[in-house]
């Protein structure tokens, strides 16, 4: 009588061998899934350095087309960011964003950081990195005279582009 209480409270300590391997099945499943995304995320947020920095050189342009009702100043070639009193900018994944004329309208041109503590192995094997570390730009449209000014985001003509799903939306 007395083994068969021992047995029974012996049956019902702890995990079996096969209930642990499940276990250990799902986390590898979900750290499959995961790493992967976490790696997509720290490039996008590498990449958007440059989408924060944008913000004054967008303003300046925005304050030259309000002032002066025309882009043309800023369409007759490379314009240089001290000429809407801006400075050079760079950062620690960002290492310079230029003004430049594309098909007659400025476009904000930024150039990423290369090497691989800057954007990541990762993101030199999906093509965002590479001997220039990458670049998309910001292109600006007037919607109308004397209206706003949409930007959008693009690959313009980058030698390197960022891959789409790296790029910051607009």
């Amino acid at each position: 009588m007395k083994n068969l209480q021992t047995m029974k409270q012996s049956v019902q300590k702890g995990f079996t061998l096969i209930e642990l391997m499940i276990v250990v099945a799902i986390i590898g499943i979900l750290a499959a899934l995961a790493i992967p995304a976490y790696t997509d995320y720290t490039i996008k947020s590498r990449v958007s350095e440059g989408a924060s920095l944008t913000g004054a050189f967008k303003t300046a342009i925005e304050v030259y087309w309000s002032e002066n009702g025309t882009l043309n100043g800023l369409t007759d070639g490379s314009v240089n960011p001290v000429t809407l009193g801006l400075t050079a900018v760079t950062a620690e994944y960002v290492s310079s964003i230029l003004i430049e004329n594309v098909n007659n309208r400025p476009t904000l041109e930024i150039l990423l950081n290369s090497g691989t503590n800057k954007l990541g192995d990762a993101a030199a094997a999906a093509g965002a990195g590479g001997a220039d570390g990458g670049c998309y730009t910001y292109t600006a449209t007037p919607t109308s005279a004397g209206g706003n000014i949409q930007w959008s985001v693009g690959a313009g003509a980058c030698s390197t582009p960022v891959p789409t799903k790296y790029m910051p939306k607009t």
